[in-house]
This record gives C-alpha cells, structure tokens and sequence, in this order.
C-alpha cells in the first residue's frame, strides 16, 4: 500500500464560538468541494472557503459557504481560498485554440475572464479584476504575463493584481498552490488596461 502524498491528503479547519463566546473547533477534515478542470489529467481545485463581503460578517458557528459549482473568481466584494494541484503541461494544453479555452474558463463561470487569442504567449491567459495571493506549496509554477515570464518555487508567494496571466508546469511534477482571491474594481473602470 502507497501512501498518499500531501498532494492529495491535507485538512480544512474551521473555527467558531459556542453558545457562551468560547472559541470552538467546528470541523477538521479534508476538503470535500474539488473539482477537475481540463478532464482526469487537469488540475484539480481544492474549493477551501469564500466569504460574501468585507468586511467579513464573523458569526459563531455558520457553515460553509453555499455555492453551486467551480467558480474562478471570489464572491463581489468577497473573497476567496482554494488550492490547485497543476499536472505537468501537456501538448493538449499549449496547443488549445481559442475557443477551447474560453470553453475551459466557462466550466469555472469565467469565461470572459480569457484573454486568449493567436498572439497570446499562452492559451490560458485570463485577467480578473482581483487581487490574488499565490503561495507556492510543492513543486514549482512558471507565471506568463503579456511581457515576461518567472518561475515560483516552494515558498514563493506571487501578489497577482489584475494582470493578464496564465500558469503553466513545466517542471514535469505536480505543483500545490494556495490561492487567496480578494475581489476588487481596476482604477477608472480599467480602461487603461
């Protein structure tokens, strides 16, 4: 028997308050919200917790989040955490054409979210109107920008703001990031963007 790696085992813990204001666990377990985006061998999505709005409403003991499905962006004037296991690339994903990828952003309700096009350094280019923290877990992630590109290993955090961007493994082993999604609104309506 294999055991399983932490790119499949790791623990949600929520907290609350009792009755009497007293702070409480309310769950430990394994996230049950994931989702598969680009079939078997895409990456997998880990929906950890959202919030509706900030400030944040801090009440003692409601649950999770209700949500229908995988949704790329946080709430409006919320936020969001998710973890994403990235496969290794394959040729399937360089070589998607642009209708394809705009349908790969529909199954997260984001497809006007994709910037693709023939010009674009990447097929999976897309740009939302947040503010994103990127905290490399396992294994390393090359960020692609209109103008650029970086690899993020173990320990980098990436402040992803608003920019046209994709992700893209290249390193041939899976890669686990932490993602913290914060909605927000590009100065005069990002007209200059």
């Amino acid at each position: 028997m294999t055991m399983e790696t932490n790119h499949t085992a790791f623990r949600r813990i929520v907290t609350g308050h009792d009755s009497e204001g007293k702070a409480i666990i309310l769950s430990d377990e394994i996230p049950s919200r994931t989702y598969m985006v680009g079939g078997t061998n895409g990456a997998k999505f880990h929906e950890i917790w959202n919030t509706k709005q900030t400030p944040v409403l801090i009440d003692n003991v409601s649950g999770d989040p209700e949500e229908n499905g995988l949704i790329l962006g946080p709430p409006k004037q919320g936020t969001r955490i998710r973890v994403i296991d990235f496969p290794p690339e394959s040729d399937e994903i360089r070589n998607l054409t642009q209708k394809e990828a705009v349908e790969h952003f529909k199954t997260m309700k984001g497809e006007n979210a994709s910037r693709a096009d023939e010009n674009a350094p990447h097929p999976l280019m897309h740009k939302t109107e947040t503010i994103d923290y990127g905290i490399v877990l396992e294994g390393e992630l090359t960020l692609i920008v209109d103008r650029g590109e970086t690899i993020a290993k173990a320990g980098d955090i990436i402040i992803q703001r608003g920019t046209n961007h994709a992700w893209s493994n290249k390193s041939g082993k899976t890669c686990r990031v932490a993602f913290v999604l914060i909605d927000g609104i590009f100065e005069e309506n990002g007209s200059q963007f």
